[in-house]
């Protein structure tokens, strides 16, 4: 009977060995029996297509950085806060919001290429070093 047995497992060992083979040879053919398949005509086009996607991502704000603190003595909770966008070249806008007991104030100071020409507060430049990758 454990001759039977240890027969049957080298037969269906056999056989796997035999599947697995014959699939890899179809995912390198693209599952083709005559070679690997055509690629569409226009991949050109798509190839144009991602590096056009490519060059306008780097133009997308997304270095992002908060810096929230008391701009008062009196006040707590951290409710002020500098926020930087900006893109991969460093250009974009500080966000600056000043919360006072009666009022608060909002700002916005342009950056470009990881400078701003309007002077930036000590936690509006933590936020644009933050931001910086």
């Amino acid at each position: 009977m454990l001759i039977v047995a240890v027969l049957a497992l080298v037969v269906a060992l056999a056989a796997l060995a035999i599947a697995v083979s014959a699939l890899r040879r179809g995912a390198s053919t693209g599952g083709v029996a005559g070679g690997p398949a055509p690629l569409p005509e226009d991949v050109q086009g798509l190839r144009q297509e991602v590096a056009a996607l490519r060059a306008e991502a780097g133009f997308a704000l997304k270095h992002l950085a908060v810096v929230r603190y008391d701009a008062f003595g009196d006040m707590g909770g951290h409710l002020s806060w500098s926020l930087a966008v900006l893109d991969d070249d460093g250009n974009g806008v500080v966000l600056t919001s000043i919360h006072g007991r009666s009022e608060a104030r909002t700002y916005a100071k342009s950056v470009s290429e990881w400078k701003s020409e309007q002077q930036l507060s000590p936690e509006e430049d933590e936020a644009l070093g933050a931001a910086r990758p």
